[in-house]
C-alpha cells in the first residue's frame, strides 16, 4: 500500500484547516502537520509500508479514531496519540520538529525533547506495544488517525476539544474534518471504525453515515476519564469485544471473522 493517498489527504487538511481563525478563549491553535510534519509524514509511511510487507494477510485496518492533538502528544510528536517515549522507541518514529509560531508559552513544543509524557498515548501505544509485540503487527489490523488535526489552547494554556468552539467555528472546522475523514475509510476501504470517546464516534457516524458499515464506541484513554484510571486497557478490548471484532470478541461457537 503506498503512503502517497495518505500524504495527500493530510496535506490537504493541513492547507484547509491554516486560514481558519478562532475567537477567545481560544488563546493560540498549534498545527502540528504543519511544523511536525516530518515524523507525521513517517508515521504514514510505516503504517503503509506494514500494511504493503504483508498484502496476503491484510484486510481492510480498523480504524481507531482519536480527536485532536494533546499538548505532549501528537503536538510534540507529530504522531496520533503520540507519547515521546513510545513514538520513538516502539514505533521507531524521530524527526526534526519546528516550533509553531506564535507559540504559548505555557505549552512550548520541544519536539522529541519534551519530557512531559502523555498519558493517553502511554495507554493506546502501550497497549498496542503489549498486545501485538511490534509496530508490523499492530499496523496489519489498526490505524490511528485523529479527527481534527488541530490543538487549541487558552491564555491559561488550558487545553480547549473541538467540541467547546462556538457553533459557526465547529460547523466550518468539522465540514473540512469531515471531507478527510470520507477519503480516508474510501483509500483504506474501512468497515469498521472505533471512535475512541464519545465526540470521536458522534463525528465518525455523522461524516459517513453508512459509508462505513460498523462504528463503534471505546472510552478514551484520558487520565480525566474515570474508566479509564480504572483499566484503560480492559476497558478498551471489552469494547472490541462488544464489537464484535476478532480476537478479542468471545467465542461462542466460532468467533465471526471480519468482513
Amino acid at each position: 500500500m503506498s503512503a502517497s493517498p495518505l500524504i495527500a489527504i493530510a496535506r490537504e487538511l493541513s492547507r484547509d484547516t491554516h486560514a481558519l481563525r478562532f475567537a477567545p478563549p481560544v488563546h493560540r491553535v498549534y498545527n502540528p502537520l504543519e511544523y511536525a510534519w516530518a515524523p507525521h509524514r513517517r508515521y504514514l509511511e510505516l503504517f503503509s509500508r506494514c500494511r504493503k510487507e504483508s498484502p496476503a494477510k491484510a484486510k481492510a485496518p480498523i480504524l481507531l479514531l482519536g480527536i485532536n492533538p494533546g499538548p505532549f502528544g501528537m503536538a510534540q510528536t507529530g504522531v496520533p496519540f503520540g507519547d515521546v517515549e513510545l513514538t520513538r522507541n516502539w514505533l521507531g518514529i524521530e524527526a526534526k520538529v519546528y516550533r509553531p509560531s506564535p507559540e504559548h508559552p505555557r505549552r512550548p513544543v520541544h519536539g522529541f525533547e519534551c519530557r512531559r509524557r502523555e498519558m493517553s498515548g502511554q495507554r493506546l501505544w502501550g497497549w498496542a506495544r503489549d498486545r501485538f509485540g511490534d509496530p508490523n503487527r499492530f499496523f496489519q489490523r489498526f490505524f490511528v488517525w485523529n479527527y481534527c488535526p488541530l490543538c487549541f489552547m487558552e491564555d491559561s494554556g488550558r487545553n480547549r476539544t473541538p467540541d467547546k468552539l462556538p457553533p459557526q467555528e465547529r460547523e466550518t472546522l468539522f465540514a473540512i474534518c469531515d471531507r478527510a475523514l470520507v477519503r480516508v475509510a474510501r483509500h483504506l476501504g474501512l468497515r469498521h471504525i472505533i471512535g475512541i470517546g464519545q465526540f470521536a464516534t458522534r463525528r465518525a457516524r455523522t461524516a459517513l453515515g453508512d459509508k462505513v458499515p460498523h462504528i463503534h464506541y471505546a472510552p478514551h484513554p484520558s487520565p480525566a476519564s474515570p474508566i479509564a484510571n480504572r483499566g484503560w486497557a480492559g476497558a478498551f478490548e471489552e469494547s472490541l469485544e462488544q464489537a464484535g471484532i476478532a480476537p478479542f470478541a468471545k467465542k461462542r461457537t466460532r468467533a465471526a471473522p471480519l468482513r
